[in-house]
């Protein structure tokens, strides 16, 4: 159906988001690149700028996946768009609640593969916990997402998705920054977003668009393993807060538990913490620390932990995390009260040393466990 002001359309450029239905998806694409592709479906240029705008408003703001939706866009106008353009989520494959309030999605992309989001409701905060790749690139041992062979990265449409996912599930549509449920964002689900850099670069800069989902840069964490050579970019690029998967203080320990230790050491990746552009004591790096029985857990490792951040002069604070057990993990938690006393060295010394509540264990959604039921309930699927 023609639509007035279009033109003669074009070839779709290579690399263009193409779904096997043969339209355009826009969810994660930037304003710019939306207008460009509305040029390429036949709109001139001055209409492709216009709905462009108009576009980007009812999905970001509004969070409406339907053009017949959009009403400032004419009736006989919109078959138009929906013939050539989509705008999705990913599939809800199962969706749990916690006894504690936490809440996991099981989601599927357009080809079919699965992973997992996890939302924690707290008192002054409710944080969506993101994934950038289905599996992971790493196999740190003590995560049993970790055990999972890495599928493909997430795409930026996939990435963002899962925000206005959660929006949908908690009804925080229209956009707004006031009284939300969903406040910070932590990129610590399935993968390495350091291993997905463009695309998770490209997601979060409409996640904290003012005019895209709003979410302030201070209210993002991006965690990683410890990718080097990709953390300056981070910083400069993406702008958000950094945590790193620290775990030991020792080169025998970290290489056994986060094998990337192996290329990139303790010093090295301290030193790129050190250089982290906007690091200061108002934004603080925090330093992940499961709590392994007999592994991670002396005195001796606290006071060490104490020292390095000392030597290295960094702004952080740490999170320490009592270990999620899962089937042959081959580690135990450690006890209360060994969790306890490091954490007193570490505050001890000036530096903030929380105990993270775990959230989600009957559901398997804590730390490290984003893969039990995935794997399990696919196979199920698999064999009836």
């Amino acid at each position: 159906m023609p639509i007035p002001g279009a033109v003669d359309p074009v070839p779709v450029p290579r690399g263009a988001s193409a779904r096997a239905d043969g339209r355009i998806e826009l969810v994660g694409l930037p304003r710019e690149r939306i207008r460009e592709e509305l040029e390429t479906a036949g709109l001139e240029p001055r209409q492709a700028k216009l709905r462009a705008k108009q576009i980007w408003h009812w999905i970001y703001n509004r969070g409406v996946g339907d053009f017949n939706a959009m009403s400032d866009i004419a009736k006989a106008q919109r078959p138009w768009f929906a013939a050539r353009f989509a705008i999705s989520r990913p599939e809800v494959v199962e969706a749990q609640v916690s006894t504690d309030g936490t809440r996991k999605w099981l989601l599927k992309t357009h080809d079919g593969h699965e992973f997992e989001m996890v939302f924690i409701p707290d008192a002054d905060r409710g944080t969506l916990c993101v994934s950038s790749q289905v599996g992971c690139t790493l196999n740190c041992r003590f995560c049993h997402t970790g055990t999972m062979a890495l599928v493909r990265n997430l795409e930026p449409q996939e990435i963002v998705g899962q925000v206005m996912l959660a929006r949908d599930a908690l009804g925080e549509w229209p956009s707004q920054p006031e009284g939300r449920m969903l406040t910070n964002i932590v990129m610590m689900g399935m993968g390495e977003p350091l291993y997905n850099f463009d695309n998770v670069r490209d997601a979060l800069k409409i996640v904290m668009d003012g005019d895209g989902l709003g979410l302030s840069k201070r209210r993002i964490t991006l965690s990683t393993s410890g990718v080097v050579p990709m953390m300056a970019r981070a910083g400069e690029e993406i702008g958000v807060n950094l945590a790193v998967s620290l775990h030991a203080v020792t080169k025998d320990v970290r290489d056994e538990i986060v094998p990337l230790n192996r290329k990139y050491g303790i010093d090295q990746l301290l030193e790129a913490c050190a250089a982290y552009p906007g690091a200061n004591n108002a934004r603080r790096i925090t330093f992940e620390y499961v709590m392994l029985k007999d592994k991670n857990d002396s005195d001796a490792d606290a006071r060490e932990l104490v020292r390095l951040i000392r030597q290295y002069r960094l702004p952080a604070k740490v999170n320490l995390i009592p270990f999620n057990p899962w089937p042959g993990a081959g580690y135990e938690c450690s006890t209360d009260e060994r969790i306890r006393s490091f954490s007193n060295i570490v505050f001890e010394a000036g530096i903030s040393a929380p105990v993270r509540t775990p959230r989600g264990r009957d559901i398997d959604a804590a730390c490290g466990q984003l893969k039990t039921s995935a794997e399990r309930k696919r196979k199920s699927r698999e064999t009836a």
